[in-house]
């Protein structure tokens, strides 16, 4: 009795507010409202992401894969270049290059669309407090969301396959392309920005010849994490029919068949560590400063203080959102 009263209490105290209602009420209104929108970008990524697989499996996968280990070679070192070679043909053994293409092909797409959002809106943040304090509660709700949330809307707008996966890939990928290019140009010396403008530089030619060279490495880093969390969206959107690897796992998963899972879940290892490594040295080679990749930065994290421009780890945290 005494239950019942507290409860009917509480109920009058704080009355039900329907989230839920009025988020389906949302999406209700963009699908009918927005249908052409919709279906111009659904055929646009399908079509980037089937031909990019296409063009991937143009050369056979053992040439392709000494191609991927010379240029893994030539960027960063003899030794990565050997391992990448040993790494990609092991996955062609398995059977799995290519539905690692049709991943790797997902993941470049997706990043592309992420960096090509992701540095415009960054740089305006790094100009505006107001767009940073805008853009920031965005960024901290789209990394602190359960990726599995995303399926739904995803399936809602875009139905089964490749189209949904993309979309959620990008949707999770894309805050640290934004805060590391806030970042990297906030810590910019000021110096250098007003002696551009003492000798009469328009804010466009000093964002272009000053800040933005300055600020490659961090922004080179942010790229890196894009791709990475992109490349650890590989298996989630294989829940909604995405196919590559992904598809892989969710089938190994059904059929409880280990060995299946193993081997799509190395060769995901494979592709990460790829990856990781490659576009971490591009940024060492283009820009004057160093940063750690994102698969080795636990080992530097304790390596004293960071390098000369680079920021503090301290500094990194602030801008990576809420931990997950």
């Amino acid at each position: 009795m005494a239950e019942t009263v507290f409860r009917a209490a509480e109920d009058a105290a704080l009355p039900q507010i329907p989230v839920g209602d009025w988020v389906d009420t949302g999406f209700d209104w963009v699908t009918e409202n927005f249908d052409p929108v919709l279906e111009a970008i659904s055929t646009v990524s399908e079509a980037g992401v089937d031909g990019l697989t296409e063009g991937l499996l143009v050369l056979p996968p053992v040439v392709f894969a000494v191609l991927l280990a010379v240029l893994g070679g030539v960027v960063r070192s003899v030794r990565f270049g050997v391992a990448s070679l040993l790494g990609l043909l092991l996955l062609i053994s398995m059977r799995m290059w290519e539905p690692a293409m049709e991943t790797l092909a997902l993941i470049l797409v997706a990043t592309l669309i992420a960096v090509a959002i992701g540095i415009p809106v960054g740089i305006a943040a790094a100009k505006s407090d107001r767009v940073s304090a805008v853009v920031r509660p965005v960024l901290d709700f789209m990394q602190t969301m359960p990726a599995l949330v995303y399926l739904i809307p995803a399936v809602v707008f875009f139905g089964i396959g490749v189209v949904p996966g993309v979309v959620m890939t990008i949707i999770f990928a894309l805050p640290p392309g934004v805060r590391l290019t806030e970042l990297g140009i906030r810590q910019v010396d000021p110096e250098l920005v007003e002696a551009g403008h003492a000798f009469g530089s328009p804010p466009g030619r000093i964002l272009r010849g000053i800040q933005l060279p300055l600020a490659l490495p961090t922004i080179m880093a942010g790229i890196n994490q894009v791709i990475m969390l992109a490349l650890s969206m590989a298996v989630i959107a294989g829940f909604v029919g995405a196919g590559g690897l992904g598809g892989l796992v969710v089938t190994s998963i059904s059929r409880l068949d280990l060995g299946l899972g193993v081997e799509a879940g190395l060769a995901v290892v494979v592709l990460a560590i790829y990856l990781d490594r490659l576009t971490s040295a591009f940024g060492q080679r283009r820009g004057p400063r160093r940063f750690p990749s994102l698969l080795s930065r636990g080992s530097t994290a304790t390596g004293g203080a960071p390098a000369p421009g680079r920021p503090a780890a301290s500094d990194q945290d602030a801008l990576s959102g809420p931990a997950r």
